[in-house]
């Protein structure tokens, strides 16, 4: 009976809220709020999640000496404490270098929902994606062989990754990524936009709700979809040219199509666009209607739709700065150039 119950609560609050139906009509979806269901979906079945894996990768991901100049970790560029990602047009790596396509530093935050890694999509899982820049020249400029080398020169990283995954494990490169992925798969941030999805009709206020209306009427949904509001790969300046589009080479993968960011915590990843061109989210919403739906969203609209995504900021997980093993006589020493 209390089944039966809870059941007619769920579907009276769904029939009351037209807006929940209309959002999961245009395909948006909830970080589920059940623990276990949330897990089905952010876990590998090859590295399950646990607790000493996901401490593990923390420590790996604040980590500033697998670099090559052992100054910039996975947390240079993706900063927990300010959205994710670093806060500046284009991505900054060794010796200060600028990302040679004029690249922004996307969020990592609720990146275990995207179904594209990289600007260009080439590739789908967080283990490939947390390779890239530790090898990359002008990011972290490392090596596999530098990374193990650094691991294993430490006892203390050594005895954490028998805990983590038994005594005969083998740390290689590979194993230190997929270490590093596992945590950010944690990187979850559910917010009122969920609790409104998953059935709590006052988890969004009037404006929100009318913002989020706004945003599905517009069309936005159409390509910030999903979980994540984004994350796939998707067509870039269909009606007109972006405005920026000179900043910087990038024009995408080979078929032209480019990664959709999230909308998740948005307004804490600016500036926006591949190349962070723009700063204003009032902005970038107004040149989105214009160059991906050929038509003008006023000033009153974008507004509205900027309203909305305050209620899409999530609770971050606590992340407590990681006291890393000391280094030992045969640790890699930095090197700057």
């Amino acid at each position: 009976m209390k089944i039966l119950t809870l059941a007619a609560l769920s579907a009276t609050i769904l029939m009351a809220s037209p807006l929940i139906k209309q959002a999961t009509d245009a395909g948006l979806k909830p970080i589920p709020a059940d623990p276990i269901e949330l897990l089905k979906l952010i876990d590998n079945p090859a590295n399950p999640i646990t607790y000493k894996k996901a401490e593990l990768g923390k420590k790996l991901f604040f980590d500033p000496r697998l670099s090559k100049s052992n100054l910039i970790s996975c947390n240079t560029c993706h900063n927990l404490a300010t959205g994710g990602d670093d806060g500046v047009s284009a991505a900054i790596g060794h010796g200060w270098t600028a990302n040679p396509h004029h690249l922004n530093s996307p969020t990592v935050y609720n990146a275990v929902f995207f179904s594209s890694q990289f600007w260009d999509g080439r590739d789908p899982h967080l283990e490939k994606q947390a390779q890239g820049p530790i090898q990359a020249g002008p990011e972290m400029a490392s090596t596999k062989d530098h990374v193990v080398n650094t691991v294993t020169s430490m006892p203390a990283y050594v005895e954490e990754f028998k805990k983590a995954y038994g005594k005969y494990v083998k740390i290689n490169f590979e194993k230190v990524t997929d270490t590093i992925a596992l945590f950010e798969r944690t990187l979850v941030t559910p917010s009122a936009y969920d609790k409104f999805l998953n059935g709590n009709d006052s988890a969004l206020n009037s404006e929100e709700k009318k913002g989020l209306k706004t945003f599905i009427d517009k069309g936005c949904a159409t390509c910030h979809t999903g979980i994540a509001l984004g994350g796939d790969m998707n067509a870039f300046q269909v009606t007109a040219k972006y405005k920026f589009a000179d900043v910087g080479d990038f024009k995408g993968d080979e078929n032209s199509l480019v990664k959709v960011p999230t909308l998740r915590n948005i307004t804490e990843t600016a500036p926006y666009f591949h190349n962070g061109a723009i700063w204003s989210l009032k902005d970038a919403i107004i040149e989105m209607g214009r160059i991906q739906l050929g038509q003008e969203i006023s000033e009153e609209e974008a507004k509205s739709i900027e309203t909305f995504f305050g209620a899409l900021n999530g609770k971050k997980p606590e992340v407590k700065y990681p006291q890393l093993p000391v280094r030992s006589a045969t640790t890699p020493k930095p090197n700057m150039n």
